[in-house]
């Protein structure tokens, strides 16, 4: 049997982000969805998906908004009005300014309020946006510490372990040359390896002032809670036989 995981990221980007994720989880294909616990908008979207069966996971986040450690104690990570560096600041950097301790300082800060938020640990624990070797040192350390479920990365393979299940991860939501998910996700299930799991990384939200300000990714994130909600795709994922799981399965 085919598995695909289909995950949605940024739960607490904005309230717009948060009601495209909720639709797509209560009419959709969304088993899994990535909280970033540091958004003021967070709680807004937690309180969206209450009573859903869900899997919710910690989506960590150091390049957007604030973070939940007093920026002083972690000042490799933030600018000098204390809200984190920029993901462009991350990307153009030449060598990784993360500094380790101050990385596992908040993210563990983050996954304690994770915990508050929702009254639970998260089903699973991966970062946001960012290539740091640091945060992806510190997200181990973290997970460990808690046994939470991580992704680890095989050195020289294109997929990850996550529990005791190989999985192959599929984003295209950035494609400059135009991006179609549908296709996309139909593409992943026609091509699934004959063991494991296929993960389509995906950005369901609505657009507002917030994320038109502060996120490149803008209409993908749109067409993807459509190809989420879409019945027709949903039938002919049942008729290929694909069996939708989340982070709970693997």
């Amino acid at each position: 049997m085919i598995k695909i995981l289909v995950r949605a990221d940024d739960l607490g980007y904005s309230e717009g982000v948060n009601y495209g994720i909720a639709k797509s989880v209560k009419e959709g294909i969304i088993r899994s969805v990535g909280i970033m616990p540091n958004m003021e908008a967070a709680a807004h979207g937690v309180k969206l998906l209450e009573g859903v069966d869900v899997c919710l996971g910690q989506h960590t986040n150091i390049c957007i908004g604030k973070p939940v450690t007093d920026p002083k104690q972690i000042p490799s990570l933030v600018q000098a009005n204390g809200e984190f560096k920029s993901s462009k600041e991350y990307r153009s950097a030449k060598e990784d300014f993360v500094v380790l301790d101050e990385v596992v300082m908040e993210i563990e800060a983050q996954y304690h309020r994770f915990v508050e938020l929702t009254g639970k640990q998260p089903a699973y624990f991966q970062g946001h946006a960012v290539a740091s070797d640091n945060l992806f040192k510190g997200l181990a350390i973290v997970a460990e510490k808690y046994h939470l479920k991580s992704e680890t990365r095989a050195q020289g393979k294109n997929s990850m372990m996550v529990g005791n299940t190989e999985v192959w991860m599929h984003m295209d939501s950035m494609n400059p040359n135009g991006y179609d998910p549908v296709a996309f996700l139909k593409q992943i299930a026609e091509n699934a390896h004959d063991y494991g799991c296929e993960m389509m990384v995906c950005h369901p939200g609505y657009l507002d002032d917030y994320i038109l300000k502060h996120s490149s990714l803008t209409i993908p994130r749109t067409v993807e809670v459509e190809m989420a909600c879409d019945k027709e795709l949903q039938q002919w994922l049942k008729d290929k036989g694909v069996q939708l799981v989340s982070y709970d399965d693997l």
